[in-house]
């Protein structure tokens, strides 16, 4: 999984699956972060629940996670502002277990 390093923070790729049991973590999918959401993928919902879920998760304000693109897709590019280092070393807490 490819994670770049920005001035402002990082951008990741994640592959969402909606209408599941809970909000998760699962695993790589290709060269995205695969999340699980309970949300349906209607009006934003689903959206609304990954930046949520990535806002608690990174601890960090909703504000400063962005979905730069995809926003109808289930493959979505994730921007999320901060110190980039520390927000490095937490998504390679998920990518290297």
């Amino acid at each position: 999984m490819e994670v770049q390093k920005t001035k402002e923070g990082i951008r990741f790729k994640v592959k969402v699956q909606p209408k599941s049991s809970r909000n998760e973590f699962a695993g790589l999918y290709h060269d995205a972060l695969k999340i699980k959401l309970t949300a349906q993928p209607l009006e934003g919902k689903a959206n609304k629940a990954l930046i949520d879920f990535l806002a608690d998760w990174f601890g960090v304000k909703k504000s400063q996670v962005e979905i730069v693109s995809g926003q109808l897709s289930n493959i979505k590019i994730i921007k999320v502002i901060g110190d980039g280092s520390n927000l490095m070393k937490r998504i390679r807490e998920l990518t290297s277990s």
